[in-house]
């Protein structure tokens, strides 16, 4: 073989192996299609990460990303660790110019934030989540697990939910078993209807709703509603508690005649209304009103 053959065949090798490897490379890449559809590819965990939403905050903070984490949204407030972070503004007001100072590998943000197009246009990956179901906690669980390199994170996560959620669905009282709720969010007109992650905890610890699925996650209801549906028991933040026997026809609503009334302080609430890791916890504290509550349900269903 000549010296000119010899050179061609290492070259063929070189090149051969030099396909190989990067063959090999490209079938290990993190390839996740987010909730909008669109496939993303990562050669490697990202490491400079952005999250634009409370619950994404806490999700990846749980799977272990917490130092990974470069800035957070305008509302992330757990783990306390987060507060030292750059606040990067809310859902249609990013701080655009300051994401993109931080130079993110990815930034993990809602389906329904139009600000993050401009992120897009720069070059900047966005990873677009919804966040309304048990179902869609689990499925950005696994999805974040397998971007942080991590997949059995995600699983083993969702399990401990899984076990929180029915130990205190095992603790509710078998009186409040199938009486109706109605959990407003902040002080109304919206509503945590059944088909949102709210209803379906409320669903595991064996209320009923008072917001059919039909009319979405959260709707807006006129206060008419709830008067005509007359709930056993309300959910909601504790300052608007106070103020529910001066809306018209409320006096005569079961929950607010027997004060049935959970009320959560802003912490709890916030637990309460972020689809994260918290889930099971956020179940616990709806149980331990409903032990509370008790004797006022016995109270209104001897009364009717």
């Amino acid at each position: 073989m000549t010296m000119r053959a010899r050179g061609f065949v290492r070259a063929a090798v070189l090149a051969a192996v030099l396909l190989a490897s990067l063959g090999a490379a490209w079938a290990q890449a993190i390839v996740v299609r987010d909730d909008r559809g669109s496939e993303h590819r990562f050669a490697t965990p990202p490491q400079r990460i952005v999250t634009m939403l409370p619950s994404l905050t806490e999700l990846a903070w749980v799977l272990g990303a917490g130092p990974r984490l470069v800035g957070v949204d305008r509302y992330s407030n757990w783990p306390a660790e987060v507060a030292r972070l750059p606040h990067l503004g809310g859902l249609d007001d990013a701080q655009i110019e300051a994401i993109a100072a931080l130079k993110p590998d990815l930034v993990l943000a809602s389906t329904s934030s139009r600000a993050m197009e401009r992120l897009e246009v720069l070059g900047f990956t966005v990873v677009r989540l919804k966040s309304e179901s048990h179902a869609d906690v689990r499925r950005t669980l696994e999805l974040l697990a397998r971007l942080l390199g991590t997949p059995d994170a995600g699983p083993r996560v969702w399990a401990r939910l899984e076990h929180e959620m029915a130990d205190a669905a095992a603790r509710v009282p078998a009186v409040l078993r199938g009486r109706r709720v109605y959990f407003e969010i902040g002080g109304g007109p919206y509503a945590a209807g059944s088909s949102s992650f709210i209803g379906e905890t409320l669903a595991r610890l064996g209320m009923a709703n008072i917001v059919p699925p039909q009319l979405g996650p959260f709707p807006k209801l006129n206060p008419e509603y709830v008067v005509r549906a007359r709930p056993d028991v309300i959910m909601g933040v504790q300052r608007e508690q106070a103020a529910l026997l001066q809306r018209p026809g409320w006096s005569a609503i079961p929950a607010v005649r027997h004060a049935a009334l959970c009320g959560f302080d802003s912490p709890q609430y916030e637990m309460l209304i972020r689809p994260g890791p918290r889930l099971g916890e956020a179940a616990g504290l709806v149980a331990d009103c409903l032990v509370r509550l008790e004797h006022r349900v016995r109270l209104g269903a001897a009364t009717r």
